[in-house]
């Protein structure tokens, strides 16, 4: 028996995830056992599918790889076929016309309610009389076709998930509509049981595979199987999708839709490898596969029951260890959409160099690709916002000095090398005798308006190929172009002519960009008069700086803590040689105050006093070159004092 299995989507909205998944499991089940694949489309709701719909199904089953090998087939271009079936089946008199009216229908199960019966239809109008056929039809009633169902009858399948499934005729609601009502004898619009069974034998379906919600509808599509007299298909009702609550998952909880999750930046690739995994584990408990290497290995057997949660962080993961095993190029594809959608201006073909080094960058980064909007910004935009923490770093004393040196270090119009950018820190933090980290820190500031962000180096550079390292430098110093600006497009990289010679002292060439300048925000002063009560969101945001600033203070201390010591070296030297010297004196006097407290002793320290004090009076008073020696002494330690090296002026 070859294997015939079909998805069969409604078109009356976008492609559904709980689709997308029941078409996956088809599609796996089809090339598992060298089958055969159907795209059915059933659109016999005419007021609720809508061609756009039907357009989306189409485009989201391509995207994600599940390539039909038959269809797609639409059922409303079908409609006389399943009336022609509709008639067949009112032939061998195991359909009929009822005549009830919705009045008569609701009183019916008003009174069901009443009497704490489930609602069902009470087959009132299965054996009616001619006579009474012709009464209703003179009224002008317009009947719905019913097909007869045994409450008497146990209807059993083994299902290929769920075992063996048994169901009573009488729990399924009585005799069931299988055409909507119509006049003068005609037979109206065919509904969805009927047709999915005139469909399903026409295509020679041979396993039925969808969601549990269906599972009501399974016992009597098996009596509409047998009452056409063909074979029983084999059932799979997989397992739903279900949210966090443990609910099916709807509208209600947000992206359901396969569109919206390729706009959120997930692959086709990690979205049909999650939705395999979404009811179903691999045999080797591997996560990560492709569909052709899930088809080797899927069965139903190793399909659960319970419902599957999805799982939005793992389905991030995927995503993740998809993009980071991506080629720079395929995954460059990929973000150029993301990147116009954005409104940032390049050429995909003129760039297209550039795009790849800014893939390059931050694609390790990377869970989902709509995030490259944000972590690429600063290279596409010409003026830029800047963070707290960045313009904290800004304010710090000597950053302004190393930003202008890296500024006067920084060759014009000529493309900066990774040798190079590493030459200038280098070179700034040896002559500006401070921290390399004070130095990236600052250089990633003005460059990039944050203190954290992809590698430094690799930004710069991307940035100087658009000429707008100096730029941003320039802003930040304060340093303003005396030259009349030239227009220059975003997109062309500034280059120096092979045969112009380059003058000694080039004048940079202006690129028009945003002039806005870069604004550093402070919290202003607040008087005593103009202070108000905080509300708790005010609290927490104050909270919230405040914490930062911390964070900032404690990550710059050992620098601070350094460059003080090295400035002050020598005023530190002095100031903690006097403190040892007063201390040392002070554990002298109480030595003496314990000594002198003991009578023998007291006399004796007297006299070794007096001969000190005269011994000290002769020694550094009573000759000239002692006084001398002592005066300079004086004066080199008030120089110290004061800030100044008597050897540098």
């Amino acid at each position: 028996m070859t294997v015939r299995v079909r998805i069969a989507p409604s078109p009356t909205g976008n492609l559904h995830i709980g689709t997308a998944r029941t078409a996956v499991f088809n599609w796996l089940f089809a090339r598992s056992k060298n089958g055969t694949f159907f795209l059915r489309v059933e659109d016999t709701d005419l007021e609720r599918s809508k061609p756009e719909y039907t357009q989306n199904i189409l485009d989201g089953l391509t995207w994600l790889g599940l390539n039909w090998d038959v269809g797609p087939v639409f059922q409303s271009q079908r409609i006389d076929f399943y009336r022609q079936q509709i008639q067949t089946l009112l032939d061998k008199r195991i359909a009929y016309r009822c005549y009830c009216t919705t009045e008569e229908l609701d009183q019916m199960r008003e009174e069901q309610k009443a009497n704490n019966q489930a609602p069902r239809y009470d087959n009132r109008h299965r054996d009616l009389t001619a006579e009474q056929i012709a009464a209703f039809e003179a009224e002008g009633r317009s009947p719905v076709i019913r097909f007869k169902i045994d409450d008497n009858r146990e209807i059993s399948w083994h299902d290929m998930v769920r075992g063996v499934v048994t169901w009573k005729g009488s729990d399924l609601g009585g005799d069931m509509v299988i055409a909507r009502a119509a006049k003068n004898g005609e037979i109206g619009q065919p509904l969805y049981n009927l047709a999915v069974v005139v469909d399903d034998i026409e295509m020679g379906i041979t396993h039925v595979i969808r969601g549990e919600d269906h599972i009501g509808n399974t016992p009597k599509q098996i009596l509409l199987y047998e009452a056409f007299g063909v074979p029983v298909p084999e059932f799979a009702h997989t397992p739903l999708i279900l949210n966090t609550a443990g609910q099916k998952l709807s509208k209600r909880d947000g992206v359901t839709s396969i569109s919206d999750f390729q706009k959120m930046g997930f692959t086709a690739e990690a979205l049909v490898n999650y939705m395999t995994l979404l009811g179903w584990s691999s045999p080797d408990a591997e996560e990560l596969f492709t569909l052709p290497q899930a088809a080797e290995k899927f069965s139903f057997e190793r399909v659960n029951k319970a419902g599957a949660k999805f799982d939005w962080d793992k389905l991030t993961w995927i995503n993740g260890q998809y993009l980071r095993q991506m080629p720079v190029p395929q995954m460059t594809d990929l973000l150029i959409p993301f990147w116009q959608e954005a409104g940032y201006e390049f050429s995909p073909e003129t760039d297209r160099p550039w795009l790849e080094q800014i893939t390059t960058l931050i694609g390790p980064s990377l869970n989902r690709l709509d995030e490259a909007v944000a972590m690429s910004k600063v290279f596409f935009v010409p003026s830029f916002e800047v963070t707290e923490e960045a313009g904290a770093q800004l304010q710090q004393e000597g950053s302004t000095a190393v930003l202008q040196a890296i500024l006067s270090n920084l060759a014009p119009n000529s493309a900066l090398s990774e040798a190079e950018a590493q030459e200038i820190i280098k070179k700034v933090t040896k002559e500006q005798k401070v921290k390399k980290g004070v130095v990236m820190r600052s250089l990633r500031a003005a460059l990039t308006g944050e203190v954290h962000g992809p590698d430094l180096i690799q930004s710069w550079l991307l940035l100087n190929q658009r000429s707008q390292d100096r730029v941003r430098l320039e802003k930040v110093v304060g340093v303003q172009n005396q030259h009349e600006p030239q227009e220059e497009a975003m997109s062309e990289t500034p280059e120096t002519p092979a045969s112009s010679p380059v003058p000694e002292n080039p004048q940079p060439t202006p690129v028009v960009v945003d002039t806005t300048p870069i604004v550093i925000e402070t919290t202003p002063v607040t008087t005593r008069a103009e202070v108000k009560t905080p509300t708790t969101g005010q609290v927490k945001e104050e909270a919230q700086q405040v914490g930062q600033a911390v964070v900032s203070i404690l990550s710059d201390l050992p620098d601070y803590i350094g460059g003080f010591f090295s400035q002050y070296q020598k005023l530190l030297k002095s100031v903690g040689l006097i403190v040892l010297v007063l201390l040392s004196l002070r554990l002298l006097q109480a030595t003496l105050d314990v000594f002198n407290s003991l009578p023998l002793l007291g006399g004796l320290f007297e006299v070794v006093g007096i001969g000190y004090a005269g011994w000290f009076v002769y020694r550094y008073l009573l000759t000239s070159s002692s006084r001398q020696e002592l005066a300079a002494q004086i004066q080199s330690l008030k120089e110290q004092v004061a800030g100044h090296n008597s050897s540098d002026s």
